[in-house]
């Protein structure tokens, strides 16, 4: 009876043994899980080494540490907690904190290459300076020298024959008369660049020039004759802005238009000149002024295919200024709007060459306007303005003698617009006619 007890009782303290045991090692696993989720477990071989030594009384122990710990950080707030295990799994964060406070190697490697810089600009601006001044000495020993000169010159001109100056400016006005100049612009001082420019040219900001471009010999060695006879069209007459009108006409009417004028220009061109003029009154501007070149450029393109004769594409325009601006001359006792020649030089400054508007028949171009021009001022002084260069292309590419031009402005009267007519037609006729 003592004996079956006892084992009785060994039986149930086995049991308990063995209960304890397991509740331990699944105590154990969910310790293990909780605090995984937070970032604190051991390793595994830890719990395998507890497991196997039987000291799941420790493994309990530090599973409540842990817990006890992480009771006591409960008040802290989740972001905190949150950086707490970040830097718990990677240490790298705190100290990345830090840098804010400091330079990196990139920024300081910029900063040092801006005062770098810095440096070399203040260095270039001294020597900048320094050439200034030096040019500006040698500027004033020209000018002195120069003064020399002129006195030297003034003595030589004062031991000439009396009236030979005289002479020289009469032979010079009755050569200018004999082939029905106003003036004789002397062709020397056409090959200067900086002359040219300041008397023949205006160069919008967009855009640059240079005398490799603007070199008057060559273009007036252009050979601008019409090569084929009137037979055929010789000449193209458009407006890529037909709606321009003059002072005081009426919106959307043709007869006080642009395009009257370009009518005029026709009929003087054909019945006083004889040329084969083709006017082409598409509009290009009705709906949209921005992108009328765009429209335009099929339809010459059409008209040229049909027309291959033709050698001379001119767009006519009224150009746009100020409301106090007055375009206006005087020719053969009529009051004349002026007129100003455009080229589009398809670069611009701040890009350079623009290569989807590239002109092959730039070069012409610039010589047609110039020859015109030279021969407006030779032989209507003051009606022709400077020629405006500016940065695109304006669909002058099409032919060699491609033409812009704009006749007076929204100031001028419609009948001064066609008075210009006169002038125009007898300008072309002395650069085109064989």
């Amino acid at each position: 009876m003592g004996k079956a007890l006892i084992r009785k009782t060994k039986r149930k303290g086995n049991y308990r043994q063995w209960l304890a045991g397991i509740l331990g090692v699944l105590f154990v696993v969910v310790c293990y899980q909780n605090m995984a989720s937070l970032g604190d477990a051991p390793a595994l071989g830890q719990l395998v080494g507890y497991a196997r030594e039987g000291i799941a009384v420790s493994a309990w122990k530090n599973c409540m540490m842990a817990m006890l710990c992480e009771q006591k950080e409960a008040p802290l707030t989740l972001e905190s907690f949150l950086m707490q295990k970040i830097e718990g799994f990677y240490p790298i964060y705190a100290f990345s904190q830090t840098i804010a406070e400091y330079d990196t190697q990139v920024e300081s490697d910029l900063n040092a290459g801006m005062v770098a810089e810095n440096e070399q600009e203040s260095h270039k601006e001294k020597e900048e300076a320094q050439e200034q001044e030096e040019a500006a000495e040698k500027e004033k020993g020209k000018e002195e020298n120069g003064q020399e000169e002129e006195e030297k010159e003034e003595k030589e001109e004062d031991k000439k024959p009396k009236g030979q100056e005289a002479k020289e400016e009469a032979a010079v006005a009755a050569k200018a008369a004999q082939e029905g100049k106003a003036v004789e612009i002397p062709r020397e001082k056409l090959n200067d660049f900086d002359y040219l420019l300041q008397n023949f040219y205006q160069v919008d900001r967009t855009t640059t020039i240079d005398s490799s471009e603007l070199n008057a010999q060559e273009m007036l060695g252009k050979d601008m004759k019409l090569k084929g006879s009137s037979e055929n069209v010789q000449i193209l007459i458009y407006h890529t802005h037909s709606q321009e009108g003059y002072a005081g006409s009426a919106p959307g009417d043709a007869g006080s238009s642009v395009v009257a004028v370009g009518e005029r220009l026709t009929q003087l061109l054909t019945e006083k000149y004889g040329f084969h003029v083709l006017h082409h009154t598409g509009e290009y501007d009705v709906a949209d002024r921005d992108n009328a070149y765009s429209y335009a450029g099929p339809a010459l393109e059409q008209i040229l295919a049909e027309n291959p004769s033709i050698e001379v594409v001119i767009d006519l325009h009224r150009d746009g200024v100020a409301e106090g601006t007055r375009l206006v001359s005087e020719v053969n006792g009529k009051q004349t709007a002026q007129i100003m020649f455009f080229n589009g030089l398809s670069r611009t400054t701040a890009n350079g060459n623009i290569a989807y508007l590239a002109n092959p028949n730039l070069a012409d171009n610039l010589a047609f306007s110039f020859q015109l021009k030279l021969a407006a001022e030779e032989y209507y002084p003051g009606f022709a303005r400077a020629t405006y260069l500016k940065g695109y292309r304006y669909n002058l590419h099409y032919r060699p003698r491609s033409l812009l031009v704009e006749v007076g402005a929204q100031t001028n009267t419609f009948e001064e617009a066609v008075n210009a007519m006169e002038p125009l037609a007898d300008i072309l006729h002395r650069v085109l006619a064989p």
